[in-house]
């Protein structure tokens, strides 16, 4: 390998190494990863959508199958990643408007508290049903 190659490697794996990452990091990361997870959901939601299309028959089988614990899981994750990147979203609106710039650790932190409590509400609901 040549020097160059080295040098990708060595900056990949800065990358990867999860060791010196500041908060900042995390809520960058966490706020990417999940609006891909969202634009992953929409288009299953549109493929899903598309069942409609089949007839009465084919929707009311995924009704049933939208029912089963492991689906109401995904509910459960997908609400996650809404209130994560809607909150997370909105810490950074709030400090691009110049609010909150010299609090943005405990904005973050306030967001991450209120998506917990609010998740953990909405689960014991969802498997309620």
């Amino acid at each position: 390998m040549s020097t160059l190659d080295y040098r990708k490697v060595s900056r990949a794996s800065r990358w990867l190494d999860v060791r010196r990452r500041k908060l900042g990091m995390w809520a960058y990361a966490l706020n990417r990863i999940t609006g891909i997870g969202l634009v992953v959901y929409l288009y299953l939601h549109l493929v899903v959508l598309s069942l409609l299309l089949r007839g009465q028959a084919a929707w009311d089988f995924f009704v049933t199958v939208a029912r089963s614990p492991y689906v109401l899981a995904l509910d459960v994750i997908l609400l996650a990643g809404i209130l994560i990147h809607g909150l997370n979203g909105l810490r950074i609106a709030m400090t691009g408007f110049g609010i909150g710039v010299g609090a943005q650790k405990a904005l973050f932190v306030a967001v991450m508290v209120v998506s917990a409590v609010t998740l953990w509400v909405a689960t014991i609901k969802i498997f309620r049903i």
